[in-house]
């Protein structure tokens, strides 16, 4: 997941990979808090929003944090998802492109 998040966020070398990684090891442990199954959090599909929830912790304003509305968002959504809705919902996807 580390990978896919620096590749997400534009970010390159190592020097910052355990900030990085405590950052998504704190958006993982929300999502899950707030109700999203962990194999969803785990998905490879879910990338994308532990992105930009350590997107929005990194880029924090002096002295506040807080989740972006399409974070907390997009956390609700997942919160009532499983894994083959993931996987279904990407097999879509795939077949629509290739229309």
């Amino acid at each position: 997941m580390l990978e896919k998040v620096k590749n997400s966020l534009g970010i390159t070398g190592s020097y910052q990979d355990n900030t990085i990684q405590e950052y998504i090891n704190e958006v993982k442990q929300y999502l899950i808090d707030g109700g999203v199954l962990k194999e969803v959090v785990d998905h490879p599909t879910s990338a994308g929003i532990i992105a930009r929830g350590v997107s929005d912790l990194w880029n924090y304003g002096s002295g506040g944090t807080s989740f972006s509305p399409y974070f907390m968002q997009r956390a609700i959504q997942l919160s009532g998802k499983t894994v083959a809705d993931l996987e279904k919902n990407n097999d879509a996807k795939v077949e629509e492109e290739k229309q």
